[in-house]
């Protein structure tokens, strides 16, 4: 196999042996699995904030922002589960219950569902209407208390 061919070939199974990868391989220290998943939750935060402006008619309805923003939140939704590690508990202030690992596939389907809510919500927001928009906001929010509700502590840990 020719040099030019055999470079994209080698590159794409670089790839997907790293994407494959544990995901405790991922963070050399506890404090980094912390601290990826704080920057998606913040990240993926203000993106919601702003569709919940939309939808609350505290800003103006901008379907063209609304689908960019559930865009957004759909990618990151999909990001902090894999930074919820063992051992993660520790290691830099957070908000993680110890319940996230005693009740590991409690946690997984209160994350799958979240995803799946965000999922519908760029469906919604691809329409381009607000009332697609405001009912899928509503089940986007009810997902994100009921894990707040199991598995987010009130106050950081120190």
């Amino acid at each position: 196999m020719p040099c030019s061919r055999l470079l994209p070939l080698l590159a794409a199974l670089s790839a997907t042996l790293l994407m494959s990868a544990p995901a405790s391989a991922q963070f050399q220290k506890p404090e980094d699995a912390i601290k990826y998943r704080q920057g998606a939750f913040t990240v993926m935060a203000a993106h919601v904030g702003r569709l919940g402006a939309m939808a609350q008619g505290k800003a103006p309805f901008d379907a063209k922002a609304a689908a960019e923003h559930a865009d957004i939140v759909q990618t990151l939704s999909r990001l902090p589960a894999t930074a919820f590690v063992e051992g993660s508990d520790k290691g830099a202030p957070n908000r993680a219950k110890p319940e996230i690992w005693k009740e590991a596939p409690k946690f997984k389907a209160a994350n799958d569902r979240m995803v799946d809510a965000v999922a519908k919500l760029d469906a919604a927001a691809k329409t381009g209407s607000l009332d697609a928009l405001k009912a899928a906001m509503g089940a986007v929010g009810q997902s994100c208390k009921a894990c707040h509700d199991d598995f987010r502590a009130e106050k950081y840990s120190q």
